[in-house]
């Protein structure tokens, strides 16, 4: 008899989670779900999971803690990052941190298993110039600054020297999902 796979997801909106566990136990993996750190850390160290996957904004706190910790619990585990806040600073956190993939919103559970199964790197991926834009320049930098006050708006804008309300339009313009 297999085993089944063992699937966390840290996702804190409830529809959405509720969404991939039922899609993931359609192809036969046990799932759990954690709203937060806390409840992942509970739940992990019962459940054992071989496969994650971690929205990286969640209610009040950032799920690169919840990667680092899943990491740190067993480095065999297959961490995908989701994000609508996609952006370098971030994915490469993300990927130093035990991440095996990080995925931009809307993602779904076809496109998951598949960064489950891609388990190595690919070096055939062509490597080209692109020219970088001054808005892409600035996200960039948004996003990096996001990271670093933990999502905190209001500090984020401060220290990019712009109105807190000019800041909140630039990330509602740029959502994906």
């Amino acid at each position: 008899m297999n085993t089944p796979r063992r699937l966390l997801i840290v996702e804190d909106d409830p529809n959405f989670a509720a969404a991939l566990q039922r899609s993931f136990e359609r192809k036969g993996y046990d799932v759990r779900r954690a709203a937060h750190l806390a409840d992942m850390l509970q739940i992990a160290e019962g459940f054992a999971p071989g496969y994650a996957v971690v929205d990286l904004k969640l209610a009040g706190e950032s799920g690169l803690a919840c990667v680092e910790a899943l990491h740190r619990r067993d480095p065999q585990t297959l961490i995908v990052v989701l994000t609508g806040f996609a952006s370098i600073a971030t994915a490469v956190e993300a990927i130093k941190l035990g991440a095996s993939h990080y995925l931009a919103k809307p993602s779904n559970s076809d496109d998951i298993e598949a960064a489950f199964a891609r388990g190595a790197g690919d070096t055939s991926i062509p490597i080209g110039h692109r020219p970088t834009s001054i808005k892409t320049l600035e996200w960039e930098k948004i996003h990096e600054t996001l990271v670093e006050t933990d999502f905190n708006i209001s500090e984020t804008a401060r220290r990019l020297g712009m109105h807190r309300r000019t800041l909140a339009r630039k990330l509602e313009k740029r959502r994906l999902t």
